[in-house]
């Protein structure tokens, strides 16, 4: 037997192979899984937008759960909608030919989502109604392509996405209402798994060999332990051999009791905002429309996130470790409503000028503080950045946490009315900021 010692420097790169990731090979559990870094372009990016759309858009009542609010609970609002304005028997899949997206341009979505400072998007391939917005081979005459639009929502969108250098994502509902395969295995307990086996991992892995998004957003999982879902199995997979192994993001949503506990970065439930800097990396999610991610035709204008309560969520979120995901819901015939498109287009006009204290930015060691207005933090290098929504009276802004001496330099990056960046003249005295 012949024994060769390898070279040091071998070692070395084996060493800073295994320190960066690179090359790690991840077992089906959540120790293992959990250990695997984060990429870093979504620490760095801070900021996304959320599309909920589908045949849901349609009926455009109530929100995104209208099959299951209508037909799964008879909610009495829904069966009233129904009655009222559809012929009796009318059945959900009815409403898919209705889907036309017609006025789908995903060139000009994608405009919208760059303007407003947005680094990622993540589309809803599919939602807990079940269909598809891709021509999934599992969801025959219930995809985008055998019906409705007739035509490949999330490839359209994800060229149109990528053209303009942002990250592109999938959300994708684990579970289906009313699917036959599901319905069996919730019956038996979940202790069968044909509705795994024969439509989610196929139609995950399809998803991800097609199209290669760059974030994965599971839902859909609450009613079945992940061991019914496979998903260990599934992300061992994603992050040994799939195409996107190395730059994929996923959430952490792949069954009971794992939101806030395991998976990529956490979204613990909807709307999170947590009270102090979490350990890990999270996002809020959250929606323009206040009463739901779907498009509403009866939506009202104090129903919507106004400009000043979504910037200040933004901060508060960037401030505390998190990504902030907003959500628009198209309509059915696929335009934006324009009060969502006003509402993106001004917080990337708010970020032109203060980006640089949100993107690749960093919690510092105070998050925020409450003196003469209320301040969040970030940092990034050498910079400190204090945030504030709210004009100091006197035009003097007391910090009392950052600790400045006469070396200590001051900008202020003001946005007026009209939406242009104003450098104003400060002078720092005892760790008060007069604007001059």
């Amino acid at each position: 037997m012949l024994l060769f010692s390898p070279p040091v420097w071998l070692f070395c790169l084996i060493k800073l192979a295994s320190l960066l990731g690179i090359g790690a090979q991840y077992t089906p559990d959540w120790t293992s899984l959990d250990s695997r870094p984060l990429p870093s372009w979504y620490d760095e990016a801070k900021f996304g937008i959320f599309v909920h759309w589908g045949v849901f858009a349609v009926p455009g009542f109530g929100s995104e759960w209208f099959w299951w609010h209508w037909q799964g609970e008879k909610n009495q609002k829904y069966v009233d909608f129904m009655t009222k304005n559809y012929p009796p028997g009318y059945s959900y899949p009815e409403f898919a030919p209705d889907f036309h997206a017609q006025f789908f341009d995903p060139d000009q979505w994608a405009e919208v989502f760059a303007s407003s400072g947005a680094k990622y998007v993540v589309l809803t391939s599919k939602h807990h109604e079940g269909f598809t917005n891709w021509g999934s081979p599992n969801s025959w005459n219930w995809n985008s392509v055998d019906t409705g639009p007739h035509r490949d929502i999330v490839g359209d969108l994800g060229a149109a996405v990528r053209k303009r250098s942002m990250h592109y994502g999938l959300y994708h509902s684990l579970f289906e209402w009313f699917h036959p395969l599901y319905l069996s295995d919730k019956k038996a307990g979940f202790k069968t798994q044909e509705y795994v086996f024969r439509k989610v991992m196929p139609e995950l892995h399809g998803l991800v060999s097609s199209y290669k998004p760059d974030l994965i957003w599971s839902d859909g999982d609450w009613e079945a332990p992940d061991t019914y879902w496979n998903s260990t199995s599934f992300l061992a997979w994603l992050y040994n051999d799939s195409p996107v192994r190395d730059t994929v993001v996923t959430n952490d949503r792949w069954g009971a009791g794992c939101s806030c506990k395991h998976g990529g970065y956490y979204n613990c439930e909807d709307k999170y905002t947590p009270g102090q800097l979490p350990k890990h990396k999270w996002e809020k999610c959250t929606s323009i429309d206040t009463y739901s991610w779907g498009y509403r035709r009866n939506m009202m204008v104090y129903q919507l996130l106004d400009l000043p309560t979504i910037i200040d969520d933004l901060a508060r979120t960037v401030a505390l470790g998190g990504n902030y995901l907003l959500n628009v819901g198209p309509t059915a015939d696929g335009t934006i409503p324009a009060v969502f498109e006003e509402r993106l287009r001004a917080v990337g006009q708010w970020l032109q000028v203060n980006g640089e204290a949100i993107y690749a930015s960093q919690p510092w060691r105070v998050q925020a503080e409450n003196t003469t207005v209320p301040i969040w933090y970030t940092f990034k290098g050498k910079s400190v950045y204090a945030i504030f929504l709210d004009w100091p009276s006197q035009y003097s802004l007391k910090i009392t946490t950052p600790k400045t001496s006469s070396l200590s330099n001051v900008r202020i990056l003001y946005e007026n009315t009209l939406y242009e960046a104003v450098l104003w003249s400060v002078s720092l005295w005892k760790n008060t900021v007069n604007i001059l």
